[in-house]
This record gives C-alpha cells, structure tokens and sequence, in this order.
C-alpha cells in the first residue's frame, strides 16, 4: 500500500514538471533589440569599407607568401649546390683519412728522421707542412661545408612552417571576407533601395582610399614625429618629471599634451587626447572628416624599453575600421615613448592612464 502512495506521488510530480516545462516554454523569448534603419545602413556600409580594407591585408599576405616560397626555392638551389659540394669534399676528406689510417703519412715522419744533412731536414720540414696544412684545410673545408648544409636545411625548415602560418592567415583573412560579403547580401536581399546602398558602399570606399586614408596616415605620422621630441620636451619641462630616491615618476595632464602636440603641428589645432580608464582617446574633425582613436600603451622590452602605443578602435566619419588597418598603421607608425632617451640609466616600468594624466613609472637599469 505505502508503495503505491509513492507510485502515485511520484507520477503526479513528474505529469507537474512536463506542466511546468511546457508553461516555459510557451514563455515569450526576449528578442534581440532591432537595428534602426539609419544602424542598419551604417552597419553595411561598415562592413562594406572592412571587406575593402581586409583585401589589402589579403594582397599584403599574398605577396609575403610569395616572397617565402620564392625564397625556398633559392635556398632549395642552394642546399643542391652545397650537397653536390659536399659530397666532393667528403671523397676528399675521405682520402686524407684513408692515408693517415692506412700508414702513408709515416713514410714522411721517417723521411725527416733519415735526413743526410740540415738542409735537408729543412726541405723536408718545408715539404711535410704544406701536405700536413692542405690535409687541415681539406678537413676543415669539409666540416665547414658540412655544418652550412645543416644551417641550410635548418633554415628551409623554419621557412616551411612561416609558409604554413602565412597560409593559415591568408585563409583566416579570406575567411572574414566571404562572411562580410555573405552578410551584406543578406542585408541587401529585399531592400528596394538595395542599389542606392551599393552607390553609397563605392562613393564611401572611395572617399576613404582617395582623401580619409591619407588624412588618417598624416596624423599618424605627424605624431610619431612629435613623439619623437617628447623626451627632449620633457627635460625642458622638469615639473612633469617627479624623483623621489631612485623612484622617477613621469606624469603629462592632457591638457599639457595637447599644448605640447599644437607646438608641434598645426594638425593638432582640430584634434584632442583624453586620458581616461586605462585608455587613450583622441579625436578631431577637419575638412568634413572626422577621426577618432582609441588605444592603450604597454610597456615593452623589445626592441627598446619603452611604452608603445596599441590602436583598439579607428572610428573615420563614425565609421570602424577592421583590425588590420589598425595593426598596419601600428607597424608604420611608432607612436611610442622611451624614457631611456631622457636619462640613459632608467627604463619604463609600467604605463596607466588615469585621472586626465598619462603617468609612467620607471626604474633603475640594472
């Protein structure tokens, strides 16, 4: 009887539960918020501008790959070369083994000491140097030769994985287009005014690589150059630079940057840095462009101790720019600080961004 209490209980808890899933389930899902029309066409004409962007790296990858695989197949000639070459001065090393191991060379040593008279031994002597010295060179002649087949190979070796990861890039990259391309056809599909978006797509693609582009790449480089002078600038004003033992602190409001980077040129009259949450921000309008960068800096070791400036977001007229662009305008563009250009004996320890300053800690090189 007690059993089929539980029996029962244990049927109407489970008839319960189906209940309650089925309720759940019936439950209105939470819809993702709606792209407005205006965030729908910036979003393809967004990703319009990365796709363009994305080729070149592509391109970049490309010519890469072939200047690898051009350089294998020098390198492929060469370790043919050298094992042809190799394998001459193996037969004579192999000669000059044979005759000591089968006796030859004493003949020599014998006739040095049956000499009849001093000019003789001299001869003599004069005679055995050159044949012991050409042995030598054979020998040594071979391991040189030996050892740069194995540098050789050593070297195909590591181009063949460079090979292997510029692949995998360039199929990461080919990747990220077919999917923007996928995606903007489908943003399109249904659209009546689909064709004016693509009109727009090509003027903006346009705009970019014919004026924004190089606007953007102009600021870039005129503040490399300012950053160039920021060291010098500093030791002419002392009270950015605090010492406390062998503690040295370099701390720059951002006010003073921007008065600093306007002296520098007249490009920064229309734009502004903010130091705010660990982040740097600068933005500016000119000539109906707007630009906008967001980066951090990181202390690195390499090839110099300093703090190097990261791009994180590249806004030109609201729109972001894909990762590659940013990394490209990186590799271009030094947009960093090495502390050890104002005292050779101090290195950068750590970076941050806070309270409207940029504040780096240094320290004592070791």
């Amino acid at each position: 009887m007690a059993f089929h209490r539980i029996y029962v209980r244990g049927r109407w808890l489970f008839i319960l539960l189906v209940v309650l899933m089925l309720a759940i389930c019936k439950l209105p899902v939470m819809a993702e918020p709606q792209l407005t029309e205006d965030e729908q066409v910036n979003q393809i004409l967004e990703n319009s501008l990365s796709i363009v962007e994305i080729d070149k790296e592509i391109a970049r990858i490309q010519a890469e790959k072939e200047k690898v695989a051009g350089d294998m197949s020098i390198t492929d000639k060469r370790i043919a070369q050298r094992e042809q070459e190799i394998k001459e001065k193996r037969e004579e090393a192999g000669k000059v083994l044979r005759a000591y191991y089968m006796g030859e060379r004493e003949i020599l040593l014998r006739a040095i000491l049956s000499f009849d008279s001093i000019h003789d031994l001299f001869a003599m002597l004069d005679y055995v140097d050159i044949i012991f010295s050409r042995d030598r060179n054979t020998l040594d002649s071979y391991t040189k030769e030996y050892k740069s087949l194995k540098e050789e190979y050593a070297k195909l070796d590591g181009r063949k994985t460079e090979l292997e990861e510029i692949e995998s890039r360039l199929q990461t990259q080919r990747s990220r287009v077919a999917q923007l391309e996928q995606q903007i056809d489908g943003q399109l599909a249904g659209r009546s005014d689909a064709d004016r978006l693509r009109l727009l797509m090509q003027e903006l693609t346009n705009y970019w690589e014919s004026a924004g582009l190089e606007e953007v790449e102009q600021y870039f480089g005129a503040l490399s150059k300012a950053m160039n002078k920021l060291p010098s600038w500093i030791e002419n004003n002392k009270q950015y630079l605090e010492i406390n033992g062998f503690n040295y602190t370099i701390l720059i409001p951002e006010d003073a940057l921007n008065t600093f980077l306007r002296e520098q040129d007249k490009r920064f009259n229309d734009f502004s840095f903010r130091f705010e949450d660990g982040k740097v921000t600068a933005s500016g309008k000119h000539d109906n462009m707007e630009i906008a960068v967001t980066g951090h800096y990181t202390v690195e070791e390499k090839p110099k101790n300093g703090i190097v400036f990261h791009v994180d977001e590249l806004l030109f007229n609201g729109f972001a720019l894909p990762d590659t662009t940013r990394k490209a305008l990186e590799d271009k563009f030094d947009l960093g600080f090495y502390p050890g250009d104002i005292l050779t004996f101090i290195q950068a320890k750590s970076v941050e961004m806070k309270d409207k300053e940029l504040i780096v800690y240094l320290k004592m090189k070791l």
